[in-house]
């Protein structure tokens, strides 16, 4: 008998909640064959089984939060009695889930049609025990597939509550460890867009002024642990995405290149869409952007996520008369936020960064180079 306990996952991660099971007790499994899935700081990882044999106990059932180290699963690694369920074998782990979900109840769509539920046996278990039906609950997975999340989410009505997990429960502990680790302090301006070009999307244009900020004014682009600064010769850049399930910060590598911005921001989100994001995605930012103003709001306190030292918030574009030249004039503002870590930055150094932020904006060719 031989007990496989949650392996360490790399980029510092403590935890992880259990998706789903991909074998049940008495399966017959093979070594590298999916075993289960689970959900770290915001991304799905399948981890493989690291041996042969017979599947004795599942030691945590989905839903469950296991800490790195911690017994998943007893497989006897002896010779395999017929269960009359071989998985692995005859077919791989993946196959083995797919057809697992295919045998699930069905469900009607808009036009009509029956569609099949995608869940895994234990996910449908989860769901039996909650009294939750699998027909009207969407499914937040990979194509679609419901995971015990989106179960337990369909009983937040219960007067019980509803217990934080998965992506919001890595943002109230990220948001914890921010409001105890960092001093934030906020400088607000708003950036004359009038003179932009057609079809100038303001993301883009965040991107790109935010890495000139960062050369002109490196203390923002900076990690700091509390006692030592690191300042960055290159601007990972963070990018806030709201989503139902909670935020995500996807990281957008090396912006100060200007190579591929667009494509790179869409294979991101197209990444958290279908929650096939990996943990490297999310981290090492060494500055974040925030772009709220594309749902609502003008100027925002927001929170410093150590180690890095700042994030920049732009809030919703508006119409305002402005003296322009001399004289009152309508003019297209951007709302800016920038709040950063003063136990590193000084109030200097932040109006600095917000100037040469806004200047860039204020430019009204985005071809211009650096």
């Amino acid at each position: 008998m031989t007990v496989f306990s949650l392996p360490d996952l790399g980029e510092g991660l403590q935890s992880a909640e259990i998706v789903a099971w991909q074998v049940s007790v008495g399966d017959h499994v093979i070594a590298d064959q999916p075993l289960v899935s689970v959900e770290t700081d915001k991304a799905v990882v399948e981890i493989p089984a690291p041996f042969s044999g017979t599947v004795k106990a599942l030691l945590v059932k989905a839903g469950d939060i296991v800490a790195t180290d911690a017994p998943l699963v007893e497989i006897t690694t002896g010779k395999a009695e017929d269960s009359g369920a071989i998985v692995g074998d005859l077919v791989s782990g993946k196959k083995a889930a797919a057809k697992a979900m295919a045998q699930a109840p069905s469900k009607t769509a808009t036009d009509g049609s029956q569609t099949a539920v995608k869940a895994t046996p234990a996910v449908r278990k989860l769901a039996r025990e909650e009294g939750v039906d699998l027909s009207v609950v969407a499914g937040s997975g990979p194509d679609g597939a419901i995971l015990s999340a989106d179960v337990l989410s369909a009983t937040s009505g219960l007067a019980r509550g509803e217990e934080l997990r998965g992506v919001r429960r890595a943002m109230a502990m990220v948001m914890t460890n921010a409001h105890a680790n960092a001093v934030p302090a906020t400088v607000t301006d708003h950036a004359d867009i009038h003179n932009w070009l057609p079809g100038e999307v303001p993301t883009l244009r965040l991107v790109q002024a935010i890495a000139a900020a960062c050369k002109a004014e490196p203390a923002l682009n900076a990690w700091f642990d509390g006692t030592r600064r690191q300042l960055h010769n290159h601007v990972d850049l963070a990018l806030a995405v709201d989503t139902a399930d909670g935020l995500f910060t996807p990281v957008l590598r090396a912006v100060e290149a200007g190579e591929d911005i667009p494509e790179k921001i869409a294979a991101l989100r197209a990444a958290i869409e279908t929650r096939s994001i990996s943990p490297r995605q999310m981290k090492g930012a060494t500055i974040t952007l925030s772009n709220f103003g594309m749902i609502g709001g003008e100027h925002a306190v927001l929170v410093v996520v150590p180690p890095q030292v700042a994030i920049l918030g732009a809030g919703r574009i508006t119409d305002a008369i402005v003296v322009a030249e001399g004289a009152p004039a309508v003019r297209r503002l951007l709302p800016l936020s920038l709040t950063f870590d003063h136990r590193v930055v000084t109030g200097g150094e932040a109006a600095r960064f917000l100037a040469a932020l806004r200047a860039h904006l204020e430019q009204p060719n985005i071809t211009r180079k650096e």
